[in-house]
């Protein structure tokens, strides 16, 4: 019987760690997007991922307003994702290519109409990935006092994906015919309005773009808490998140692929890729090495910034920096991602200063330090004992850790025979091994024996 087969994701953000050694920009440069992508491509990955927020880093919030606090912070700063997509699909040809867009700051049908846009300019290698926003700095960017109640954008969510793939769905697949002799430039018959009215939209539709090539482009998941694992369930064909230990991992894995069932989903719907922070080495020492400088880069001031948002309306610099982790008020940024930061303060004794600059370097996920070697061991365990189905790769920089997975770690992945040494389609969904998503007026038809 054949083994089951990894699926690797290149996450792709603004690096935080900048003045490493061969480190190179990718908040602005696109020649460097570009040489990334290549290189995620040479090395068989499934995606390329951007992450996105609409609002400058809060580092600048933290004192006022005072821009020096910013000085540091090296993900202030980024290219706005979807037209960075269109560009990377011109020069790349298997790989899929992801980005964030999020449902609590914008409309559903430019979202509709930009992703099948982006699907026909690859021809099927699209994907969203469906957020509601944790960053509450971009309320305001968006004529809100404040952020959204995080049960109510979870909401808005559940909605606003019904409006998107209803939209996808507005053109059957063959529905433009360009007929020269009829004259007929479309099978009207295959033409559908969707006339959507509930409690967050009310939009009519027809989408003024044909049906994507893959049916819908892949839509990703990345919320962790209950009713983030309940849209996965019944939305996502790809969830992105963070685990930090086999076991959580298992249990994650288990519990959103149980949940599927009553959305009449297959578990084989779903492709569930946890992240993972890797630093690798030709030696454990070389790797620690590494790790270790970087850790040492960060400013209390800017590792501090990066736990403020998930610690609710308290000030943690009103706390001893080397004193325990204080009890924090529920945060309305990311739920999953403030009770993943207290359990490591607790579970390790971190004081407040060392969590900050762990939580700086981990954004969250798992760290890896050490070979390629033992990194294939723990990607293989991961895949065999049902934890994962693929990892979503965070690079520290770019390029060089990137180049590094992909010159030592996937040769290795290969020997074992649980990752791909071709692409298996044209499409992003066939190379997840995903099914082509039906037309829903199509299906009804089939169903009437229309």
């Amino acid at each position: 019987m054949p083994k089951r087969q990894l699926k690797l994701t290149a996450f792709c953000h603004p690096p935080g760690h900048w003045r490493m050694p061969g480190a190179k920009p990718t908040d602005m440069d696109f020649e460097e997007c570009v040489y990334l992508a290549q290189v995620a491509e040479r090395g068989k990955f499934d995606m390329l991922f951007f992450q996105d927020s609409a609002a400058v880093a809060p580092a600048f919030y933290l004192s006022g307003g005072n821009a020096e606090t910013l000085a540091e912070a090296a993900r202030c700063v980024r290219l706005e994702p979807l037209t960075l997509l269109a560009a990377l699909a011109a020069v790349t040809k298997h790989l899929g290519l992801v980005a964030t867009a999020t449902t609590t700051y914008n409309d559903p049908f430019n979202i509709a109409r930009k992703f099948a846009t982006i699907d026909h300019i690859s021809k099927g290698r699209a994907g969203w990935n469906l957020v509601t926003s944790q960053n509450v700095d971009e309320a305001q960017n968006f004529s809100q006092d404040k952020h959204m109640d995080h049960a109510l954008r979870y909401e808005r969510a559940q909605e606003f994906y019904d409006v998107v793939t209803g939209l996808w769905d507005s053109w059957e697949d063959d529905a433009i015919i360009r007929d020269h002799k009829t004259g007929r430039y479309i099978e009207a018959s295959k033409l559908h309005v969707l006339n959507h009215k509930g409690k967050h939209f009310s939009v009519r539709g027809p989408l003024n773009v044909a049906r994507p090539p893959q049916g819908y482009p892949i839509v990703a998941q990345a919320g962790s808490s209950d009713p983030g694992r309940e849209l996965a369930a019944r939305t996502a064909d790809v969830v992105f998140t963070a685990q930090v230990s086999l076991d959580e991992a298992q249990a994650f894995y288990a519990d959103v692929k149980g949940r599927m069932a009553r959305y009449g989903r297959s578990t084989d719907d779903i492709v569930i890729m946890p992240g993972i922070r890797y630093v690798l080495g030709a030696t454990e020492s070389e790797a620690q090495e590494r790790y270790e400088m970087m850790l040492s880069e960060a400013s209390d001031d800017g590792a501090l910034a990066s736990v403020q948002r998930l610690c609710g309306n308290l000030d943690i610099r009103d706390f001893p920096l080397d004193g325990p982790l204080p009890d924090l008020p529920p945060s309305n940024a990311a739920k999953a991602r403030q009770k993943m930061m207290i359990d490591l303060a607790r579970r390790e004794n971190l004081s407040i200063r060392e969590l900050a600059r762990r939580f700086t370097f981990s954004l969250g996920h798992l760290v890896y330090v050490g070979t390629a070697m033992r990194l294939a061991d723990m990607m293989e365990e991961w895949l065999t004992q049902d934890a994962a189905d693929g990892f979503t790769m965070l690079s520290p920089y770019f390029p060089q850790p990137l180049e590094l997975f992909v010159e030592t770690v996937i040769p290795e992945l290969r020997r074992r025979g649980i990752f791909r040494t071709e692409y298996e389609g044209t499409t992003l969904r066939e190379n997840l091994g995903l099914r082509f998503r039906t037309n829903r007026y199509v299906g009804i038809k089939q169903a009437v024996g229309a």
